[in-house]
């Protein structure tokens, strides 16, 4: 079970673009995948602004405390130290897996990832409507291929958040599906998207780039 994530995006300038790509597919992520507890990653391009996104399934956030990990972290290669230096719209967020619908065997060409900031004491009333209602509706809708649900970590870089969920879609055009509107339009989803923290959600669509690694583990 591919059980946490890390969740970073970044934006290189558009005159080094080709090389922050090259370093990212040829030393950071692969330098990454050779340590146990590191399933799988992926890379996707933000379908309408120049963000990019890296997403490492882990099979548990202890990888991330590791000696091998934090060798790597904090000394970097001076490549590495370059372009965290020179990137902008850095993010960076540690997940737990909260739920899963199941690994899939078609490809899912995008993703929509989206995160919110809920308050403690709204949280067992947002997992539950997302749980009950909002991801069987979502499941309902052609090419809407797996949804998985994370709790935020403290440790943060980028604006505070305390839930995520990715959506794993076959092609863009399941967005546009009139069942996915049924499923923002139900009474429960109202009342919660009524309150100031759920409208100041944050939502991205990305197109997968590459693939690293094998199948993340379900």
């Amino acid at each position: 079970m591919s059980a946490a994530i890390l969740f970073s995006q970044m934006r290189p300038g558009a005159d080094w673009a080709g090389r922050f790509h090259r370093w990212y597919d040829e030393e950071h992520i692969p330098a990454r995948l050779t340590l146990p507890g590191f399933a799988a990653a992926r890379r996707y391009e933000e379908e309408h602004g120049d963000h990019f996104l890296a997403v490492y399934h882990l099979d548990d956030a202890k990888v991330l405390t590791t000696p091998a990990y934090r060798a790597l972290k904090e000394q970097p290669s001076a490549e590495t130290a370059w372009m965290l230096s020179n990137v902008s719209g850095f993010t960076r967020y540690i997940a737990d897996q909260l739920a899963d619908t199941g690994r899939v065997s078609g490809p899912a060409t995008c993703l929509l990832a989206v995160a919110f900031d809920v308050p403690l004491t709204r949280s067992e009333e947002f997992d539950a409507w997302y749980t009950q209602e909002h991801v069987p509706l979502l499941m309902r809708v052609p090419g809407w291929l797996r949804v998985r649900r994370y709790a935020a970590r403290s440790e943060q870089a980028g604006p505070h958040v305390t839930r995520f969920a990715l959506h794993e879609l076959a092609e863009r055009s399941a967005l546009g599906s009139p069942l996915r509107e049924e499923a923002r339009n139900t009474a429960w989803r109202g009342r919660l998207a009524a309150e100031p923290w759920f409208a100041a959600n944050q939502r991205w669509v990305y197109r997968l780039r590459r693939a690293f690694g094998g199948e993340e583990r379900a």
